[in-house]
């Protein structure tokens, strides 16, 4: 019986044998990469997917802005950075409850690609950012936002790839950031909304054209999530194409 399979039989209670079975796999994968992929692998699980989905905010905010519909659009992009702060802070007191070990400390064989992580496992914290950010965007627009979620999943695969968290450790940062994303949006935006028709100019472009959609269907119920309708981003306004900004 190989060393693989010693541990597996006597896994400890912080990762089912399924977990760590998966865990393995994934991990696994590194024992037949050359260094330098694991090294871009590790920069960008650490900080390049998330500051890839900062970017992608930030694009969909300059095409978004001046157009009919922006304030919607920008109080939901507003929100994702919002909505990942709050993810980190309720994950605080799930980690100090759980105190789960890094996989790294309770299983031999891994190959660890961030040997200086530190803190607790459960939940990821860098999963339960992305999805976050990748809700608020996609609340704003479909297009980017699709691209948002692929890349917030890849953060929560890298993490088990680079041997820092379990996979229910990133199931559960899913889980943490939709949850939050979702939940708190009525209440974060219908707060928001009126301090985005008050913000420069620079931030929406023009407040009273770009909220001044009149085909737009007001969203409904107290606190609802706004439901923008406007211009095509890629075309540059002139009509609207299956593109359009939707929460």
């Amino acid at each position: 019986m190989d060393m693989r399979s010693l541990h597996l039989a006597g896994a400890p209670p912080s990762g089912s044998n399924a977990d760590v079975s998966v865990l393995f796999d994934i991990n696994g994968v590194a024992d037949s990469t050359p260094p330098w992929f694991d090294r871009g692998a590790a920069f960008l699980g650490e900080y390049g997917l998330i500051g890839l989905l900062g970017v992608l905010l930030v694009v969909c905010w300059w095409r978004a802005r001046g157009r009919t519909g922006a304030v919607p659009v920008v109080t939901a992009l507003l929100w994702g950075p919002l909505a990942a702060a709050l993810a980190l802070l309720a994950n605080m007191p799930i980690r100090a409850i759980v105190e789960r070990p890094r996989p790294f400390r309770e299983h031999e064989g891994l190959e660890v690609l961030l040997p200086g992580t530190t803190g607790y496992s459960f939940v990821s914290d860098h999963t339960s950012v992305a999805m976050a950010l990748a809700v608020g965007i996609f609340m704003a627009s479909r297009r980017y936002g699709l691209a948002a979620l692929a890349l917030a999943l890849l953060e929560a695969l890298s993490r088990v790839y680079l041997g820092v968290h379990y996979p229910s450790d990133v199931v559960g940062g899913i889980a943490l950031g939709t949850s939050v994303a979702l939940l708190l949006a009525p209440a974060a935006t219908a707060g928001l909304m009126p301090l985005v028709r008050r913000a420069p100019a620079w931030l929406v472009g023009d407040p009273e054209a770009a909220d001044a959609d009149p085909d737009r269907e007001p969203a409904t119920g107290p606190g609802a999530v706004p439901t923008p309708r406007t211009e095509s981003l890629e075309r540059g306004g002139g009509g609207r194409d299956g593109d359009e900004l939707a929460a």
